[in-house]
This record gives C-alpha cells, sequence and structure tokens, in this order.
C-alpha cells in the first residue's frame, strides 16, 4: 500500500475501534499534507505555528489553537507555514457512535447524510470546544485502561457541544460544483494509482471530462499547482516515503515514481525540497 493516496485505503484504527491519532511534527514523514479524501470524519488541532489548509475549494491558514472539523470526502491538504506548525490529526468513522445508541441516532444520521454541516472552524483559543478536544488527543494518546470508553465520549460531547451552539449549518447543495469536484477527486484518484506511469495532460483532462484549457484553470484554481507541477509534486512526496522506509537508491526510487532520467529526478527533487535525495537520505538515517 502507498505511503500516500488521494483516496485513503488505509485502515483507522481497528475494526472494532475506528479511531486513529496522529501527533505531527517537523520531523514526521507526513509533515506536508498532499491533497487527498476518505469515507471518514478527521479533526485537525493546530498546536502551535500555523497550518496553510484547503479543504475543497476552499484555503485559508489555521493557527495556534485552532480546531478544524474535515468533514467525510472533502478534498483536504495543505502546508505547514514553517517548520514550527505541530498539529494534531483524528480521524475517525463516525459510525461507532451508531452502536447501541438510539438516543442521538437521528442527529448523527444528519451528519452523515450532509444535511447539517458541521463549522469547519470549530474553535478558537476561548472555545468551549477546545478543552473537550485535548481531552480527546489526551485519551488517544496515552491510551490508559479504558481509554476506549473515554474517547468515545469526548466525542459525543463534542458533537453534543455542536449542537447546543450550532456550529454547523444547514446543507445548501450546490450539484454544478459537487460535479466539479468529484471530476477532480478522479483525477487525483488516477495519479496515485498510476504516478510511475508516463501521464500526459491530455489524459487528465479527459478523465475530469473537461478541455485542457478549462481543467487546468480549474485544478490551478483548487490546487494553486498546474496539474503537472502538482503530478510532479506528488511523484517527489512518494519518493521522500520511499527513502526514509525502504533501503533503496537514488536511482531506484527515481523510477519506482515515474522518473526515467535520474539527473532529472534529482533537479526536480531538488527544486521542490531544497535539498538533493542523498542529502534527503542522510537526515532521516
Amino acid at each position: 500500500m502507498k505511503y500516500l493516496d488521494y483516496k485513503e485505503h488505509r485502515e483507522q484504527g481497528t475494526f472494532n475501534f475506528p479511531i486513529a491519532f496522529y501527533h505531527v511534527n517537523f520531523h514526521s514523514p507526513r509533515y506536508h499534507m498532499p491533497y487527498h479524501w476518505h469515507h471518514h470524519y478527521e479533526i485537525l488541532r493546530i498546536i502551535s505555528g500555523a497550518f496553510h489548509l484547503t479543504l475543497d475549494s476552499n484555503t485559508r491558514s489555521y493557527h495556534e489553537g485552532d480546531v478544524v472539523f474535515i468533514t467525510d470526502g472533502m478534498l483536504h491538504g495543505g502546508n505547514p507555514e514553517d517548520n514550527t506548525c505541530i498539529y494534531d490529526c483524528i480521524v475517525f468513522d463516525l459510525q461507532i457512535l451508531m452502536k447501541n445508541n438510539h438516543v442521538c441516532s437521528k442527529s448523527i444520521h444528519d451528519i452523515m447524510n450532509h444535511k447539517i454541516i458541521i463549522n469547519t472552524l470549530l474553535s478558537k483559543n476561548n472555545s468551549s470546544i477546545l478543552p473537550i478536544v485535548d481531552n480527546l488527543t489526551q485519551a488517544l494518546s496515552c491510551k490508559h485502561t479504558g481509554y476506549e470508553f473515554m474517547t468515545q465520549g469526548y466525542l459525543y460531547q463534542l458533537l453534543g457541544t455542536v449542537l447546543e451552539e450550532h456550529l454547523y449549518q444547514e446543507n445548501i447543495y450546490d450539484m454544478t460544483e459537487s460535479r466539479r469536484l468529484d471530476s477532480i477527486k478522479e483525477v487525483l484518484t488516477y495519479i496515485s494509482e498510476n504516478y510511475n506511469q508516463n501521464i500526459s495532460l491530455d489524459m487528465l483532462s479527459k478523465i475530469a471530462g473537461m478541455n485542457s484549457k478549462y481543467f487546468c484553470r480549474y485544478f490551478r484554481s483548487m490546487m494553486e499547482r498546474t496539474p503537472i507541477d502538482y503530478l510532479n509534486y506528488y511523484r517527489i512526496e512518494c519518493a521522500c516515503e520511499m527513502l526514509s522506509t525502504k533501503n533503496i537508491s537514488v536511482k531506484e526510487a527515481a523510477i519506482s515514481c515515474g522518473f526515467n532520467d535520474e539527473s532529472y529526478f534529482i533537479k526536480t527533487f531538488s527544486k521542490y525540497k531544497g535539498i538533493t535525495p542523498k542529502q534527503f537520505t542522510k537526515k532521516q538515517f
């Protein structure tokens, strides 16, 4: 399984407890977040610094103390604004809160069916949400006996506070924009599954069902990169994962990530990372 997928297929947590926790700092391999999407919900908490995040077609910076709620199916990704940024990610299947619980079922169904959309920015420093998320991350990071009960309890408390303080909006469905986003997701899924192959702009445009000119413009408005620039960026991210987790040569990494020319791979790697592949490898080990 590849480390980075646009549509993530990785298991989050376990079958009986589908909740995963990630504490991310400058030394984490997934410090930069390539664009991806999944059928889970995600809570992003900025501990320090700032994070430049794109959610579907909206981009903004989030800062220390912010709690961001990412709904299922939402295309998201971004980058820390500098190396001081530290953040936590909680990725979970909302279905876990439906088990043997009839009192809360309707509200959870409304969230899962997108009848109500929880606000993206749930918390600033003075919000009642932040202490709940603090408790949630503490339970998931320490994993003391009984943490599974506490984790689910904090998630119920979080959703209850969202409803009590009306931190959500009634959904207004935009069919046209939804179709465009679905087209971009298809393109990103294709890239994640075929990045080691020869991929042209015309191929990506056809997958999106758009002419090349419009596709480039729409893709860049969302990703802040051209399609080919983003393809190369994604390939280099995959190369970083390979070089940091496998005992392979620079040439092998280049070929595995779709570069037939090792010198061009080194040049492209340096463009995105500011160092050569060999320098990157030395820093990892």
